[in-house]
């Protein structure tokens, strides 16, 4: 999967939802800043964001496979000493990962049960911005996530999709002390960004 990802961003780049998600990650400039991508794989939007000024970005995930493939892509784009990439669990070690100027979570919440715990976190980290994507809460997304999550359990998967209330999401990046500044949604995947008053 990791190399597919990596395949598919070299031919497409980012979707229009991952391109509103940056657009709004840069809002009020990026000059010094430290990029945080939680589950980001191999790493696509903070390196979209260094491109952008940003001065150093961070990948946090919790599968070591998607490594050789973030550094590669980082390797192509230049960026290879202003990037890491970490194994960690944002839930299980909070004080593993270092607080970030702009944090990003691109359809990482829908992988996790405790999804909204896990905004709460990554809104804690998040010294000026949190930008974050996720299932739209709407009837053809849950029938569809529930359809495969199914074929999942059929084939003897213990991986499961949720989606959880944005509420619920505002409102754990609200307790951390952000504000909704932004907003946006596909057919699929809506995104919102929260920034520190």
């Amino acid at each position: 999967m990791a190399r597919r990802n990596l395949e598919r961003h070299r031919r497409k780049g980012l979707d229009d939802l991952e391109r509103q998600m940056v657009e709004a990650a840069s809002f009020g400039g990026l000059d010094d800043a430290r990029v945080l991508e939680i589950g980001g794989g191999i790493g696509t939007l903070q390196a979209e964001l260094l491109d952008r000024g940003a001065a150093q970005g961070e990948v946090v995930e919790l599968v070591s496979a998607y490594e050789p493939y973030a550094r590669e892509l980082a390797h192509e784009r230049g960026l290879e000493d202003r990037t890491s990439f970490r194994v960690a669990d944002l839930l299980e070690d909070p004080g593993a990962v270092e607080p970030a100027d702009v944090v990003l979570m691109n359809r990482v919440v829908c992988c996790s049960p405790d999804g909204v715990a896990l905004t709460g976190e990554a809104a804690k980290l998040a010294r000026h911005t949190l930008v974050l994507s996720y299932p739209r809460d709407v009837v053809w997304v849950r029938t569809g996530l529930r359809l495969f999550n199914m074929g999942l359990l059929l084939l003897g998967r213990s991986f499961r999709t949720f989606v959880h209330p944005p509420a619920a999401l505002a409102a754990a990046a609200e307790a951390a002390g952000l504000r909704q500044l932004d907003s946006g949604h596909g057919f699929v995947w809506q995104f919102a960004a929260f920034q520190r008053s």
